[in-house]
């Protein structure tokens, strides 16, 4: 496998474990308001509000499910460029 290929799945486990982590964080009342939490939000909003828009359209649920409709989608897009640079 190229460094390439290489980078761009570590790129996505990266993202994938700043999901889980921002996820985790907003389960803390305290910690929705800090900087770490905002910084997270600007990596992850990006990924996750389209999700919620698609998901908001359909189902009229109270429980946001786009961080795991993410990792997911992210996981897929894994094994794309792994087959792509096998």
């Amino acid at each position: 496998m190229s460094v390439l290929g290489v980078s761009l799945i570590r790129l996505l486990d990266v993202i994938s474990f700043i999901i889980v982590i921002q996820c985790v964080l907003s389960w803390i009342p305290s910690v929705r308001m800090s900087r770490i939490y905002e910084a997270l939000s600007v990596i992850t909003d990006p990924i996750e509000e389209p999700i919620r828009r698609v998901q908001y359209r359909y189902v009229s649920i109270p429980v946001d499910f786009s961080p795991l409709i993410a990792i997911l989608l992210i996981q897929i897009l894994q094994r794309v460029i792994y087959s792509i640079f096998l």
